[in-house]
């Protein structure tokens, strides 16, 4: 059901989707047996989040050029923990399905298309990179022919096809297949920061592109959380202004998705305003 988007009626989204008992708590105690697990063998290997590029996490800068993600030193490999889509999901699970329209497997997702108003997110570029592994093979194999659904809102905090003002577009969403490398890249926005909830990206893994176009049997469905430095730089840009106090509410460990645990889901950030920016995440599934 689609609702008006205003700072209070948003937020009492936000609270009835991402915070409720029927889908969070087996969700959470999923999460927290793996962290169990973790601690009987903390004396051997940690648990770590990954990068799509296998490094250490960059340090940050003063300017917020780049944004920490976790230390890559550890081979142990974890799945990515299952999260909500939220409410505004466009794969026909709420309302309307924008996997089955032609035009979605896409790599450039800024602009809207087919018979969409046509509209084009205005924000600080993000190339945004996710490389996805096979959790069963210790991460060591790539996965080759999956596909990855992508969206997340505007630097207004509007999400396309549902929030009042941008209902007719379908921009910030995007499919692509995966490389040999297990590998897909978009191009985009950075995201704003919205009443409730810390800045975020959120994805779907499919199989294979046949079943990511027809919005069956999903794979995983998670979320990616942008670092605090990279944040407070981009939102004391012009267009960001209502992310300023918004973030100021915020913290990961407050955060509904990610208050138990980021360790795989915090993006390693690198850029600049003036230059635009680029996230990487390795997703285990």
């Amino acid at each position: 059901m689609r609702r008006h988007h205003d700072d209070e009626v948003h937020e009492l989204e936000i609270h009835e989707h991402d915070r409720g008992l029927s889908y969070d708590l087996p969700v959470l105690a999923r999460r927290r047996m793996i962290r169990l697990m973790a601690g009987v063998g903390a004396g051997l290997v940690p648990l770590v989040g990954c990068t799509a590029d296998d490094t250490s996490s960059p340090s940050a800068s003063a300017a917020g050029s780049a944004g920490s993600a976790g230390s890559a030193s550890s081979a142990e490999c974890v799945t990515v923990p299952e999260e909500t889509a939220g409410p505004y999901p466009g794969d026909g699970s709420n309302g309307v399905n924008v996997l089955k329209e032609s035009g979605v497997v896409r790599a450039d997702m800024t602009r809207s298309f087919g018979d969409s108003a046509g509209g084009t997110a205005e924000g600080v570029p993000l190339t945004l990179t996710l490389t996805v592994v096979d959790a069963a093979s210790g991460c060591g194999t790539p996965m080759r022919g999956a596909a990855v659904y992508v969206w997340h809102c505007d630097r207004e905090g509007g999400y396309s096809l549902y929030t009042e003002g941008v209902t007719d577009e379908n921009y910030l969403r995007g499919v692509q297949e995966t490389d040999d490398r297990g590998r897909v890249t978009f191009t985009s926005v950075f995201p704003g920061c919205y009443p409730g909830r810390w800045p975020h990206i959120h994805f779907e893994v499919y199989g294979s592109l046949a079943d990511a176009t027809t919005a069956t049997a999903i794979t995983s469905t998670s979320q990616l959380a942008l670092p605090k430095d990279v944040c407070d730089t981009v939102y004391a840009t012009e267009g960001y202004e209502s992310s300023v106090d918004n973030l100021g509410r915020l913290s990961l460990e407050s955060d509904s998705v990610f208050r138990d645990g980021h360790d795989q889901q915090l993006a390693a950030v690198k850029g600049s305003v003036a230059e635009g920016y680029t996230a990487t995440l390795t997703i285990a599934v």
